[in-house]
């Protein structure tokens, strides 16, 4: 099992990975490639620009790198930043380069923030807000693609404001090219209509990839290139004689130069750090980065890409996320990635330049869709409402000025809140808290507010522990803790368990949160404990008749879960952040526990949520072997070319046709899996079964189990344990 051994890093983890890496490399390339020319052509830079960045990220940055499985490369983040920079620099060819100028300062600059071990501040920005810009910048993204795709002259739309190109939609709707739009029309569908079909063998297929693969022969068919004008069409050109010294720094000592220089240093510095953190919570081996290394990687990568003509580089999510899912174990992903992407630029360019521009537009009107959908704003408010409100303001301010401004605007909003709700002005930038210890235990007693503009100051804290003792931080004191401050506790609390320690929150018992989700803002209420109150869902009621009927206790509330599926295979590339409506009762041999969890897939805007319901086995005698058992398809052989080995038995053909079975201690799960195991196996519905540390876990299905559903897989749960019950009194019997 993945999960024994942190792989290798350097030269060792490419011996020893090699396999696993070059796949997820070659996949996340299908994914990058059109979207490094989509991004590139929309921020203004010669398209096969922004397929240079991504090579300086695979091939050089990977081994400076401070995190293992981020994928470096262009982002969708920046290209209102790099077209408006262009723009106002004067435009084609002179404000590319004056552009890469920019840049270039921008990555000196972010360089020395990470030596000087600066990549803490993105702690300082709140999440609504930064969501909030990331939101604008999906709809001005949306603003100048929707033209795109329908076959709209550029030129038309040069110099137009965000406001003014939404009010130009219904002429370009009147006024567009059929034949183009319908080529677009058909990437949209293969994007959006992709994650719905039902098969997993398709959650592992690029939909990028596939839109080329179709569009493509569409233009071809169509004869697009003598057809249609030449913005249509993805133009090249001489990509090895435009890579150079490119960079121009003539406008340095302009407001407008240092003005992007800020936006740049900003959201480039801002992204990156959060990716980095966000996808250290999805990897399987719980490596933690270091984001000040990352930041320098990031800096030079920037530097050498602007140097020579490329857009600025981040740790990009979508790419990352997906490297993960891909199968991906260390930095030589990345690096493969980046090989690939070489290849391409070596031998494909004339193939790249049949890609339509109406396709690259698909693709990015499809990420600006996902960091502005309605699913982000529900997420949002889910939160809290205030949270809503101070995502809102930053997207209306920043579609109407800019980033920096929209920002701003979204800070000063939070203030605002924390302000109304009791958080004195002596602790809006300074932590205020007592601290005591003993041999085998730190107290922490938190006073006034514990909010994002003072969460500097606690986590320099939270590095001073020992994670050897336990930790008891307790906020009876505080008047308001905010939504920044739950989050990062909860990642405190992850990264505390997993070296070995305990943490104990106490003091909320008279505070009022702003909405039922974990992490909502909470604050001082004297009166709270007699407002306690649990409205039960109409799932909730039929589960509660059902523990009722079937003897289990009920517990309805939704907690964050830390430690109980760590380190089980259902984890990989994914995390359980949250369980609810949690079934327990005790059977002969162990406690066994049903619940409904939310299994999150990829990162921040590129996250996607799976409720599922697990039964959990745990508090027994037995030993039992790690490994993970689930029904063989597509995806499975997928999987052994990333190097996963499937268990066969060469007596029971049907099982191991039925079946893929994996782990890392092969002798032991072939004594493990006996006759009567593998006939019990043979003989009932599919189900996947997982073990860790004696511990099992079985689920039917990737969503809810009905009550039948649930009684099913508990019964399939006892007679599996009393089966291994059985076998090792047997084993065990003089």
């Amino acid at each position: 099992m993945s999960t024994i051994e942190i792989p290798k890093d350097g030269l060792e983890g490419l011996k020893q990975n090699w396999r696993s890496d070059a796949m997820s490399g070659f996949l996340v390339f299908l994914l990058a490639l059109p979207l490094s020319l989509g991004i590139a052509r929309a921020s203004e830079f010669p398209p096969a620009m922004g397929v240079l960045t991504a090579m300086v990220g695979g091939l050089l940055v990977s081994f400076f790198a401070g995190s293992r499985l981020t994928i470096k490369g262009p982002a969708a983040g920046l290209i209102t930043i790099c077209a408006g920079a262009v723009t106002e620099l004067g435009g084609g060819t002179q404000g590319w380069q004056l552009a890469l100028g920019v840049i270039v300062v921008a990555s000196i600059l972010q360089i020395f923030l990470g030596f000087l071990k600066l990549g803490s501040l993105s702690d300082f920005f709140p999440h609504s807000a930064v969501h909030g810009m990331l939101a604008a910048i999906g709809l001005i993204i949306f603003s100048k693609q929707i033209h795109v795709l329908l076959g709209i002259d550029p030129a038309l739309l040069k110099g137009m404001e965000p406001l003014e190109l939404f009010q130009m939609i219904p002429y370009s709707i009147s006024h567009e090219d059929i034949r183009v739009t319908f080529v677009g029309v058909i990437s949209l569908i293969i994007i959006f209509g992709m994650p719905m079909l039902k098969f997993p063998l398709a959650k592992r297929i690029p939909a990028p990839m596939v839109v080329l693969l179709v569009t493509i022969p569409m233009a071809l068919v169509m004869d697009f290139k003598h057809t249609e004008p030449a913005f249509d069409m993805v133009k090249i050109g001489d990509f090895w004689g435009t890579v150079g010294l490119n960079a121009d720094f003539s406008a340095i000592n302009t407001w407008v130069f240092w003005k992007y220089v800020l936006m740049f240093l900003f959201v480039n510095s801002l992204e990156s750090l959060l990716t980095v953190k966000a996808i250290d919570g999805l990897d399987p081996y719980k490596r933690i980065s270091n984001p000040n290394k990352d930041l320098v990687a990031v800096g030079l990568g920037n530097g050498i890409a602007s140097l020579l003509g490329g857009l600025p580089m981040i740790s990009e999510v979508a790419r990352s996320s997906a490297n993960i899912t891909f199968g991906g174990r260390t930095r030589w992903s990345n690096f493969f990635h980046g090989f690939f992407l070489l290849v391409a630029m070596i031998a494909f360019i004339p193939v790249i330049e049949m890609i339509p521009n109406t396709a690259l537009a698909a693709l990015l009107i499809s990420v600006g869709y996902r960091l502005a959908s309605p699913n982000e704003f529900f997420k949002t408010y889910k939160i809290g409402s205030e949270q809503l409100v101070i995502f809102v303001t930053t997207i209306i301010v920043t579609v109407a000025t800019d980033l920096l401004v929209g920002v701003g605007a979204g800070i000063a909003m939070k203030f605002f809140f924390h302000i109304l709700n009791g958080a004195p002005l002596r602790s809006l930038f300074k932590a205020r808290y007592e601290l005591y210890e003993t041999p085998s235990e730190y107290h922490v007693k938190v006073k006034d507010a514990a909010i994002f503009s003072n969460l500097i100051g606690y986590k320099k804290l939270f590095k001073q522990f020992d994670p050897g003792r336990k930790v008891f931080i307790n906020f009876e004191d505080a008047r308001i803790v905010d939504h920044s401050m739950m989050e990062s506790l909860h990642h405190l609390e992850e990264e505390y368990h997993h070296h070995g320690g305990t943490i104990v929150v106490q003091g909320f018992d008279n505070f009022t949160a702003f909405s039922n989700h974990p992490f909502a803002t909470r604050k001082f209420d004297p009166d709270a404990k007699s407002r306690l109150e649990i409205k039960l869902s109409p799932r909730q009621m039929e589960l509660r008749s059902f523990a009722e009927a079937n003897d289990y206790t009920f517990y309805p509330q939704r907690i964050r879960s830390q430690q109980k599926y760590k380190d089980f295979p259902i984890q990989r590339g994914h995390q359980i952040r949250f369980e609810e409506n949690i079934l327990e009762k005790y059977l002969e041999a162990g406690r066994i526990s049903v619940s409904d969890v939310t299994l999150t897939e990829g990162a921040r805007s590129d996250s996607r949520d799976t409720h599922i319901t697990l039964v959990l086995v745990t508090e027994t005698d037995l030993l039992i072997p790690d490994f993970a058992l689930e029904p063989e398809g597509l995806l499975t052989k997928f999987s052994e070319l990333g190097g996963n080995k499937d268990i066969d038995f060469k007596d029971h053909p049907d099982f191991s046709k039925k079946y893929f079975l994996r782990g890392s201690n092969e002798d032991r799960i072939r004594q493990f899996f006996r006759e009567d195991i593998i006939q019990f196996l043979e003989n009932r519905e599919e189900m996947h079964i997982e073990c860790h540390r004696n511990k099992l876990l079985f689920y039917r299905k990737r969503d809810l189990l009905d009550n039948g559903e649930i009684l099913y897989t508990e019964k399939f749960a006892e007679d599996f344990l009393e089966l291994i019950v059985s076998k090792q009194q047997v084993t065990t019997s003089p």
